[in-house]
C-alpha cells in the first residue's frame, strides 16, 4: 500500500475568489452601452409624431440612456452631483468618492469648492473613468425662484460639457443632477438636461462621441424614456416647431 505522503495531491489555487470579487459589478465599457438608435430599434423608446427639435440621425448615435452604477462606466469623464465643498457627501457624490479613493478627496481639497452651476475637473483615480467633473446643482425650494433654479441647473450641464471640450474628453456620463437630496422635480430636471445637452451637441457636432444620461431607478428611467423623443426624435417623427 502506497504511503500517503507519496500521493500526488493537486496544488491549491494561487488565488481563492473572495466574496467581494464574486459580487463586484463588472466595469461597463462604452461599446456595451446602447445608443438612442438601439433604444428606438428595440422600442424601449417610442417615436412621437411631434417633437421640439428636428431629427438628426447622427445625434441618436451619440446619446445614451443607461440605468445602473455610474462609478462602473469606463468613459472619459463621469459627472458628480457635488456639494459646494466638493469633498463628498451622500448619494452619487458619496459613491463616486468612495469608488475613486482617498486621492480624489485630496485633489478636491485643492480646488477651493464650487458655486452653484460651476464645474471643476479632477482625475478619476480608482474609477474606470479617466476624470470626474464636479458640478453643484441648485437646491429646489418648494417652487420658489423656479426660473433662477432652472438656469442654474442648465449651467451644470453646460459648464460640465464646456469643461469636457476644453480637456478634449469625448465621452461624458451625467447623473440626474439635483433630483435626489436637492429635490428638484425629476420631470422638470429632465427637460432641462435634455434641452441643454441637445443644444450643445447641435452647436458642437464633432466634439463628443457619446453623452450618457445615467439613472438609478426605474421611475427615473421611465421619465427619460418618455421625454427623450421630444428632444432627440427619430427620423420617422416630425417636429412641432
Amino acid at each position: 500500500m502506497a504511503e500517503i505522503s507519496s500521493l500526488q495531491l493537486p496544488s491549491p489555487p494561487t488565488h481563492m475568489p473572495q466574496e467581494q470579487d464574486i459580487n463586484k459589478p463588472a466595469i461597463i465599457k462604452l461599446l456595451k452601452i446602447p445608443t438612442l438608435t438601439n433604444l428606438y430599434a428595440s422600442s424601449t423608446i417610442k417615436k412621437v409624431q411631434q417633437a421640439k427639435y428636428i431629427p438628426k440621425n447622427w445625434l441618436l448615435e451619440r446619446v445614451s440612456l443607461w440605468k445602473g452604477d455610474i462609478t462602473k462606466l469606463e468613459v472619459d469623464a463621469i459627472v458628480n452631483a457635488a456639494q459646494h465643498s466638493l469633498l463628498g457627501g451622500s448619494g452619487v457624490d458619496g459613491a463616486i468618492h468612495k469608488a475613486a479613493g482617498r486621492k480624489l478627496y485630496d485633489e478636491c481639497l485643492t480646488l477651493g469648492g464650487a458655486e452653484t452651476g460651476e464645474a471643476k475637473i479632477t482625475k478619476g483615480y480608482d474609477l474606470p473613468s479617466k476624470h470626474v467633473i464636479h458640478t453643484v446643482g441648485p437646491k429646489y425650494n418648494d417652487g420658489k425662484d423656479v426660473e433662477s433654479k432652472a438656469s442654474q441647473l442648465a449651467l451644470c450641464y453646460k459648464n460640465s460639457l464646456d469643461l469636457a471640450m476644453k480637456n478634449e474628453l469625448r465621452s461624458v456620463a451625467f447623473p440626474s443632477i439635483s433630483t435626489a437630496i436637492y429635490r428638484y422635480p425629476i420631470v422638470d430636471a429632465t427637460h432641462i438636461a435634455l434641452k441643454t445637452v441637445r443644444e450643445i451637441l447641435d452647436e458642437h457636432e464633432q466634439q463628443f462621441d457619446r453623452v450618457i444620461f445615467v439613472v438609478f431607478s426605474d421611475k427615473d428611467k421611465e421619465v427619460y424614456e418618455t421625454l427623450i423623443p421630444e428632444y432627440f426624435p427619430s427620423e420617422e417623427g416630425s417636429t412641432g416647431l
